[in-house]
Formats: structure tokens, sequence, C-alpha cells
């Protein structure tokens, strides 16, 4: 069976070692050969795609018939070798449901900023005007969210904004892709604002992180610990963040007027995603709302299988 190739796996473990694209084991890519699709394995990182196999060989059209219905949707029976113990990525199906032979899916932090709010996804769509650029609403990762993008691409669509999610380019080749990615990555930069961070109290069990600065703003410190805005954030530090220590469990502690803490011992994948909401909200414009996906959206997350599994996995790193 053909191995994906290194162009393919280089530009992999570079969107997946830019923590302002792929942040811990988010993220995937794929690429077709015949009737075979090489996707990322759920649970594993990107950035580890030039020095381990994280890559799963799935039946492509066994993958397109589970995008359409057949099936459960999880794609493990399509994977190809039967000795393999990893699943595929979960969101298997709209890889190979997009008709393209590279598909690359980054949680972009200058698309999330834009995508977490109207204004800024009606900024993009400007932005992105010159290119095939659709946006997706919001939906759970996986078999939701593959319909939802079907219902709204055509066979000329390469870039697809997932609102309060992230981004998908599609290409013929890996260079095709590979540019339009930093192509899109240019259009939505947006600029940092970071400011040292105030000195405030240690709290015992945790690092104070230097993202402190941002529990001293006031507005920042609301939209933290009252929603959360994209699906990681929720897998891995849980529904918006807490201001105390309040049961011994958060891997996270946001307490404005104070600082941002994280708990010794949380994994690298828990690290990522704090360092990600901070990258965002450092770059959140003054007058863009930002709407958090919802208490419903997150206890699908929180009780979903395919997730635990993913957590698990990530738990080891």
């Amino acid at each position: 069976m053909t191995q994906p190739s290194a162009e393919f796996k280089a530009m992999s473990a570079r969107l997946g070692q830019d923590p302002l694209r792929v942040q811990g084991a988010g993220g995937n890519t794929s690429i077709k050969v015949g009737d075979v699709m090489w996707i990322k394995a759920s649970g594993t990182e990107l950035a580890n795609a030039e020095t381990q196999d994280i890559f799963v060989a799935v039946d492509r059209a066994a993958a397109v018939r589970q995008a359409h219905g057949e099936g459960d949707g999880t794609c493990k029976d399509t994977v190809l070798d039967p000795a393999n113990t990893l699943r595929p990525s979960i969101e298997t199906t709209f890889h190979a449901a997009l008709d393209w032979t590279v598909v690359a899916h980054t949680h972009s932090v200058a698309t999330i900023v834009h995508a977490i709010c109207p204004e800024g996804s009606r900024a993009a769509q400007e932005k992105l005007a010159d290119l095939n650029t659709v946006v997706v609403p919001y939906a759970k990762p996986g078999l939701p969210l593959t319909q939802q993008i079907l219902a709204r691409v055509t066979p000329q669509t390469q870039v697809i904004i997932l609102q309060n999610h992230g981004l998908i380019c599609c290409g013929d080749t890996v260079a095709q892709v590979s540019r339009l990615m930093d192509q899109v990555e240019r259009a939505l930069a947006l600029p940092t604002v970071r400011h040292p961070a105030p000195n405030g109290p240690e709290l015992h069990g945790f690092e104070r992180l230097p993202c402190s600065w941002l529990a001293f703003d006031s507005r920042l410190s609301a939209l933290a610990t009252t929603g959360t805005y994209y699906p990681d954030h929720v897998v891995f530090l849980g529904p918006a963040l807490p201001v105390t220590d309040h049961d011994g469990t958060p891997p996270v502690v946001f307490a404005p007027g104070k600082g941002v803490y994280l708990r010794n011992g949380a994994t690298s994948s828990q690290r990522a995603m704090i360092t990600c909401l901070a990258d965002c909200l450092a770059r959140l414009p003054q007058d863009w709302t930002p709407t958090p996906i919802g208490a419903a959206a997150e206890a699908e997350l929180l009780n979903w299988d395919a997730e635990k599994y993913r957590q698990a996995l990530a738990a080891r790193s």
C-alpha cells in the first residue's frame, strides 16, 4: 500500500508545529491515492507527521458512503489494515466526501477569531472574496458537521470557514493546499494586543501563566468565564472557565483581577488549549461580539465517546 508522500507529511508537520494553526491533537490532514485515503488518526498530533506513524489508510468509497448516511459515521470499519489499532479522525467523512486530492483542516487562531463573531464572519467573506469560500454554521464535529459542509459546498469550493471551529482548505496537490492555507492566514491576520502580566497572587498547585494579563481586562474576563467558543476548548478544558478551584478538578482557573492558572500536572493538550484561548482573545477586535456554542452543544461534546477516546490518547502526552 502506497504510503503518504514525504511532501504531504512535511506540510502536515509544518501545520501541526505552528500553535497559531493547530493546538495539540487538533486539526487533521488527508491525501487520496487511488481508492485509498490516508488521514490523521484520532488523538495523534500533526506535529509528529514526519517522525511517527500518525496516518491511517481507509477505504475512501466506504467512507464516502458513511458521509451520506450509511454506517455510524465513525469510519472505524473503513480502516484497511485490521492490525492498525488507531482510529481514523472523527472528521474522516468530510475529508472523504470533499472531491479533492488533498484536504487540510486546522484550528487556525485567525480563522477562529473571525468564525466566532458575526462581524468576523462577514469580514472573512470580504477578505476572501477572490477565493472559492463557503461559511458553514457550527455543527458537532463528525457526521453532523460533514452534512452541513456537503449542503453548502460546490465542486469549486476550496476554502471552508467553519463557524466556531476553524478552517478547511482543499486542492489537487500538496503545494496548492499549502499555498492556499498561507494565503488565507495572511488575509485573516489580526493585530495582537498583549500586555505584561500584572503581579498577582500565586495559587497552590497551579502555575500562573503569562497570559494572566487577560484576567485584568473586564471584557475578556467575562468572555472567558461565561462561554466556550469552539469544540476543543470544551473537550480539554470543560465548559467556560471557572473562577475558583471549586472542586479540585479544573485544569485551568481564570480568576478575574488575579490571574490565569494552569494546574500542575496538566496535559500538553490542556496547556495548548488555554494558550489558544489567550491567542484568540488577544486578537479579538473591540467591536466584535463572540457567540458561544451554547450549553446544548457543550453537553453533546462532553458526552461523546469518540471525544473521550481522543482525550484519553492526549492525556498520555
